[in-house]
């Protein structure tokens, strides 16, 4: 007596086999591995690229001084470019007053939309300004109308790597600030860590007198 096999008995399971064959095939010419279950390809990728593309150099010169300030992106400080008006003739010290404000109102000021879409951001707020030392004062002090302990870490980085970097400053790496009161001023230091860590800790700093 012969038995009919599986196939013969159900014929449908034999287009079936052939059916599901014929996929795998299909699959593995494209280069796709078949699966029985989801596939999990990640996070999206993120849109934060904290990169802009070059500026107009001469266009910002005729707006005004060159300079950079340093933004938030990607939990660090990246420099960007900005201007600063100064008027010709303008004597030495308060030529430096005159720069560190502009620097602070650009720190102030919220980072333009293809800044804002490539991931940039400031802690710097409240409408400051900055003032001439006082008599005890080194020469080359900034007198800012928030005492900077009453700052943020990240606002408080911005503002002493800005000034650091600057004309404002001496050019060390450091720059000397005070607040509105009689507190002696400090010598704050832009330090790789602060640049790359701003929210970590308050950039290093040491008393000095006049």
């Amino acid at each position: 007596m012969n038995v009919a096999s599986p196939r013969e008995r159900h014929p449908h399971i034999g287009r079936v086999l052939t059916l599901s064959a014929l996929a795998a095939a299909l699959l593995t010419g494209c280069g796709i591995r078949s699966t029985e279950v989801p596939t999990d390809f990640g996070p999206a990728p993120s849109r934060v690229r904290c990169s802009l593309s070059e500026p107009n150099v001469s266009t910002q010169a005729s707006r005004g001084l060159p300079v950079q300030v340093f933004l938030l992106c990607g939990s660090q400080l990246v420099a960007v470019e900005r201007t600063v008006r100064v008027p010709d003739g303008t004597a030495d010290s308060e030529r430096r007053v005159l720069v560190a404000q502009g620097l602070l109102d650009a720190l102030e000021a919220s980072p333009s939309a293809d800044e804002k879409e490539a991931g940039y951001t400031t802690d710097v707020r409240g409408a400051m300004s900055v003032s001439s030392p006082r008599r005890d004062d080194p020469d080359d002090t900034l007198r800012l109308s928030t005492p900077p302990h009453d700052l943020t870490s990240y606002a408080l980085a911005q503002i002493v790597c800005t000034f650091s970097d600057s004309t404002a400053a001496e050019g060390d790496g450091s720059v000397i600030l005070g607040g509105p009161t009689e507190e002696p001023p400090r010598r704050y230091e832009c330090t790789d860590e602060v640049r790359t860590r701003p929210g970590s800790n308050d950039p290093p700093s040491t008393e000095v007198t006049g």
